[in-house]
């Protein structure tokens, strides 16, 4: 009989794309949705929570860069009724179908907000994941671009309200139908490749700035590496729209606003956009929101295929360093805009709607190159075991610190070598260790470590400092939660 082949060991790695997240990143992460969600709250904005899974159908055609909508989803086809499923892209995608879907239920206008993890099936690089969070929220049933002022002004409070201080980011407004308006100037709004020639170009703008835009909307240019890329090849009257359009921001809303009028001639639809954009400037000026925090401005071109109306993007300004130590603008980390269209794929009726999303990952990284979190999440106060038939009393004296709202846990590991306790205790980053044998059991007291002092002391007191300031104490066992809670009040 042949020998059974022994089945190889599964290799312990995270999935290509993927990460996990330990003890302190969960903790920043679930502290600042927190936050986020008190100011949704605050405006009025109701918590959602929709499935997951979507079918294929439902997420529709919207993923960036993917002409099938399952080529860029992780998606699944069922075996009994052969539909195909998907993990969610995005969060508007299922807003869209849960307003379709309840539209007799909810009110009008629905204002909803959400937050959790989205996956997208593409080629995961540096910092780019295909599971990562996004925070939502979104307005349904309101054609008045006030809907769209609310979000900026919301959008705003919430960078403040999570550590962004004023001066450290701009949210930027700008309105798909001023370019729709370019587009008709030019004469290129009904030829579809044209036009997305034209869409790409704009969207390089910031990379190759308004001489690089002229070549690549005429004949072409060369890049940085030496290839040369085709233009879209219009006459130079054909461009002279858009650069106009690209660098129209003036010193102010009102002088921006007239260059874009001049930029849209005589288009109806550009027109309407830049109304719709002088009333939000209005709106945003009259609640207090100036140019330090929210502007006008037409660079600003976001998922143009997606949005039909003001799009808006949120910038941090501050400098970071990259990986080779260069400082550079930290930039976007929310953006969103009107996307009139995406409920009428379910209804077959034109629903009005407006919304943001927050990249969480990336507002986590900036507050953390802000020094607003990640200075190390402190861990539970750790009840040592001296004595294995004594671990009724190490329990109490956890549950007594648990009762007064203080972190704590009893070492539930091999208690044989006492260093190896308190090694766990500095890998738990605890604050204080307490101690008690069956000697001071007897005299009813026990041993409170200060484990932050005592490694400050280590690192930097002399002797004499040390004989003074002893980082461990003997105390009485019913003043326990009163010095541990002195300890923890100082080190806060």
């Amino acid at each position: 009989m042949a020998k059974q082949k022994k089945q190889p060991r599964p290799k312990a790695e995270t999935p290509k794309g993927f990460r996990d997240y330990f003890g302190a990143e969960v903790t920043d992460r679930k502290a600042m949705l927190d936050t986020i969600a008190e100011v949704y709250h605050r405006y009025g904005f109701d918590p959602l929570e929709s499935s997951a899974v979507e079918t294929v159908e439902a997420l529709g055609k919207f993923l960036p860069d993917v002409d099938r909508p399952n080529a860029g989803v992780f998606a699944w086809q069922e075996e009994d009724d052969g539909k195909w499923l998907a993990l969610r892209y995005d969060m508007t995608a299922p807003l869209a179908r849960v307003a379709a879907q309840f539209r007799n239920d909810l009110p009008a206008p629905y204002r909803r907000f959400t937050m959790g993890p989205v996956w997208r099936n593409e080629k995961p690089g540096p910092g780019r994941f295909r599971q990562f969070y996004q925070c939502d929220a979104d307005t349904v049933g309101a054609p008045s671009v006030a809907a769209d002022a609310e979000i900026c002004a919301m959008l705003a409070d919430t960078l403040e309200a999570v550590g962004i201080p004023r001066g450290d980011y701009i949210v930027r407004v700008n309105n798909r139908k001023v370019l729709t308006g370019v587009l008709e100037t030019m004469g290129v709004g009904d030829d579809e490749d044209t036009r997305n020639a034209v869409l790409r170009t704009i969207d390089k703008f910031d990379k190759v700035g308004e001489a690089g835009v002229r070549e690549l909307l005429g004949k072409g240019r060369l890049d940085a590496s030496g290839a040369y890329i085709d233009g879209v090849g219009l006459t130079d009257e054909q461009a002279e729209p858009v650069i106009a359009f690209l660098t129209s921001k003036g010193t102010d809303a009102e002088h921006t606003l007239a260059n874009l009028r001049a930029a849209i001639a005589t288009s109806s639809t550009g027109e309407q956009g830049v109304e719709e954009l002088e009333t939000i400037a209005s709106l945003l000026d009259a609640q207090g929101y100036g140019p330090d925090r929210i502007v006008i401005d037409p660079s600003v071109v976001r998922g143009l295929g997606y949005y039909t109306g003001p799009v808006y993007e949120a910038e941090l300004t501050f400098e970071v360093l990259d990986d080779k130590g260069r400082p550079r603008q930290f930039g976007s980390v929310a953006g969103g805009g009107r996307y009139d269209d995406l409920v009428k794929r379910f209804t077959g009726q034109a629903v009005p709607a407006t919304g943001v999303s927050i990249g969480v990952d990336r507002l986590l990284a900036a507050l953390r190159a802000k020094g607003r979190i990640g200075g190390g999440a402190q861990g539970p106060v750790v009840v040592t075991v001296m004595d294995r038939d004594r671990m009724v009393d190490y329990q109490r004296m956890a549950t007594e610190l648990r009762q007064a709202g203080i972190r704590a846990e009893v070492y539930l590991g091999n208690p044989k070598n006492f260093g190896n306790q308190l090694k766990y205790a500095d890998k738990r980053e605890s604050p204080v260790a307490v101690i008690q044998g069956s000697d001071e059991a007897a005299r009813g007291v026990v041993q409170i470590k200060d484990l932050v002092l005592g490694a400050q002391i280590a690192e930097e007191a002399s002797l004499e400092e040390w004989k003074s300031q002893p980082a461990q104490r003997e105390v009485p066992v019913k003043d326990l939660v009163k010095e541990v809670r002195a300890i923890l009040d100082r080190g806060k």
